[in-house]
């Protein structure tokens, strides 16, 4: 590498999704997230491990974020295929019971990784592409809606996300 500063290239955050597909994960979609998280809480893993995403210039990885796979965890809620807006969430609503599965699923790799819960290192994909606007991400809509949360605005899911991350990562791991 040369004289100077090496370059340490690690895991550096997560990005959560929802699938935009049905309640259960698809062989494209395990091709894209690490993890994916159907309907009834179950976890899946995908075919990369996020250890793929620490270099993605060998194009062996989990591509779920355009402009952010590099360093990025992929996590998924199999869920809003036929979303359109806040009052139709067409057939495959995100569940109560995936949306905290997947919380708790993010708090053990935060934990797993020694990945700070803040903004800039746990996010959505809608709010990594507001961050990055010059990406292929920017003006994807996951997550903008939370069904069964529907009185948290847009702007404030990101934070009510990492909120509840915090709190089954003290649950679980004491901080």
């Amino acid at each position: 590498m040369g004289k100077g500063k090496k370059i340490e290239m690690q895991i550096k955050r997560i990005i959560i999704h929802w699938s935009a597909g049905t309640y259960y994960p698809t062989q494209h979609e395990k091709q894209c997230y690490h993890y994916l998280v159907d309907k009834n809480g179950k976890i899946y893993s995908g075919i990369y491990k996020p250890e793929d995403n620490i270099n993605c210039q060998d194009g062996i990885y989990a591509a779920h974020t355009g402009g952010g796979n590099t360093g990025s965890i992929g996590v998924a809620m199999c869920a809003m295929a036929g979303f359109k807006n806040n009052f139709y969430c067409g057939d495959y609503p995100i569940t109560v019971a995936q949306f905290e599965s997947c919380m708790k699923l993010c708090a053990q790799l935060c934990q797993k990784y020694s990945i700070e819960i803040n903004p800039s290192n746990v996010m959505t994909h809608y709010e990594f592409g507001q961050k990055n606007p010059k990406t292929s991400s920017f003006g994807k809509i996951d997550i903008i809606f939370l069904p069964p949360y529907s009185w948290i605005p847009k702007d404030d899911i990101g934070s009510f996300i990492r909120s509840k991350i915090r709190w089954y990562k003290q649950k679980y791991f004491g901080g």
